[in-house]
């Protein structure tokens, strides 16, 4: 069992910047697949981006030159730099964790989610 924890969420104004962490309980971490996927309210959870165990990285196209994610494995953590944020931007994000599943998914493993909030 995998439990992964997101922070850095917070309230931003558009065109600011957030770094977002996801830190996994695991000592295997770099035998797995990390995602991050958003869920604004009344939508459903969308992709946003992933990186492979091997660093090959992998992104929306909404956040396609905005956003970028990495990967420290000796701090078993996930990162989601997002640059250039827009009230489009709002939503919970979640990180995921898998060792086949990749890209859009399927995960298996689910944090419980950070709030990111866009002002206009």
């Amino acid at each position: 069992q995998v439990q992964l924890v997101e922070s850095g969420g917070g309230l931003v104004q558009a065109g600011g910047s957030l770094r977002l962490s996801c830190a996994a309980s695991t000592s295997t971490f770099s035998n797995y697949n990390m995602g991050w996927f958003r869920q604004a309210p009344g939508k459903e959870r969308d992709f946003v981006a992933a990186i492979t165990k091997t660093g090959g990285t992998y992104y929306a196209d909404s956040v396609k030159g905005r956003f970028t994610i990495s990967r420290d494995n000796a701090k078993n953590t996930v990162y989601l730099q997002m640059n250039s944020l827009k009230p489009g931007d709002t939503a919970v994000y979640y990180c995921a964790a898998d060792q086949r599943g990749w890209g859009r998914g399927p995960y298996n493993y689910w944090g419980q989610g950070t709030q990111v909030t866009v002002s206009s």
